[in-house]
């Protein structure tokens, strides 16, 4: 049995093995068997169940309500996924997950889309029932779990059974020690000596490449992107390259683009890192809708100095100027509880280790 007083005064996000745990004494349950790949060296992901309700606008539930009773009210129609079924871009949809959960009450959660899935503004959020925000799952909480999915750029293919988003467990509140501080900066090579990690970790925007392309921008009017298949689609069908001049780019507020991070993040076994979505205080844009950064992402990297941060930047309200080296958003890291059985990187299919610019697993490389 899954005993949380075995790890009595222990605080920090949950290793696989433990996610594995949670399974096997029926925290995390399902009607389908949870599938071995589903389990991440720090979260787990979560499959689409075989119906999807089209509803008049995104909500969350009632503190004292559930979420098929705002579907009851705010409804318009189903569309059945068990073969596959196209979600179309600028509409809001809510699909019942597979997995549901009974959790212990030290152990609360916290969700995100797949890296994939934010490459294609596919704009994916957790709700549950009594729910009061988004991705935000309290210790003790029992019951079903949906996703929120709204395709901004480009129309989808879905089926039953596929990962949008993902979950990670977590038991305390970690606050990291002044250790993991110098910890931290030794394996991320970071100028400054004081930055502080519980704050997060600023990065910035690579724009430096005049003449060779430092992004990408996704097309106003593309054809379907079939998430059933990876290395699939010409990127040319939906992607244009964006080029920096004078290592400045002019966002525009009705474009979704492809950037990368100036610098080159490392995730250490012991840690894992979530990529704050918006930062006020420089620039009304969002850069991320994907922030879980695995324990193991970039270290030991295939040219030994980490993974770059790719950025999904959608400008809000008025054309903003972006400048080489600017910074644009935030890393915020956690202790694990322990270090994962299988860090990120060692698995074959880690698609995103050792990366640069790189777009989604479903366009052709």
């Amino acid at each position: 049995m899954f005993a949380v007083e075995e790890l009595a005064n222990k605080k920090g996000v949950l290793p696989d093995r433990y996610i594995r745990s949670l399974i096997n004494c029926g925290h995390i349950f399902s009607a389908n068997p949870i599938e071995s790949d589903q389990v991440q060296p720090a979260s787990l992901d979560l499959r689409l169940g075989p119906i999807a309700h089209r509803v008049r606008a995104s909500f969350l539930a009632d503190p004292n309500g559930t979420i098929m009773e705002r579907i009851s009210t705010y409804g318009m129609h189903e569309i059945n996924l068990a073969q596959g079924a196209v979600l179309e871009k600028g509409c809001v949809y809510v699909v019942p997950l597979q997995e549901s959960l009974n959790l212990p009450a030290e152990i609360a959660a916290l969700a995100n889309a797949k890296s994939s899935t934010g490459r294609l503004d596919l704009l994916t959020r957790l709700i549950t029932d009594h729910c009061t925000e988004f991705d935000r799952i309290k210790g003790g909480y029992s019951g079903p779990l949906y996703a929120e999915v709204c395709p901004k750029s480009f129309s989808v293919l879905v089926q039953e059974g596929i990962s949008l988003n993902q979950i990670r467990f977590n038991l305390g509140k970690t606050q990291l020690s002044q250790s993991d501080f110098q910890f931290l900066q030794s394996h991320n090579n970071y100028n400054s000596a004081t930055t502080d990690f519980n704050k997060g970790l600023l990065f910035s925007v690579d724009l430096e490449l005049e003449r060779e392309i430092v992004g990408y921008r996704a097309k106003a009017h593309t054809g379907i992107v079939d998430l059933r298949k990876t290395n699939y689609h010409d990127h040319k069908q939906f992607w244009d390259p964006v080029y920096a001049e004078n290592s400045e780019l002019i966002l525009d507020p009705s474009s979704f683009y492809i950037l990368t991070s100036r610098e080159e993040v490392v995730i250490p076994p012991g840690f894992a890192a979530e990529m704050e979505p918006y930062l006020p205080m420089v620039g009304e844009f969002r850069v991320h809708y994907a922030g879980f950064f695995d324990p193991g992402f970039g270290h030991g990297g295939s040219h030994g100095k980490g993974s770059r941060g790719v950025l999904e930047v959608r400008c809000h309200e008025v054309p903003f100027l972006l400048v080489h080296g600017q910074n644009v958003g935030r890393l915020m890291f956690e202790k694990m509880l322990e270090p994962p059985q299988t860090p990120y990187g060692l698995k074959s299919h880690s698609n995103y280790q050792g990366q640069k610019l790189k777009l989604s697993k479903h366009f052709k490389t």
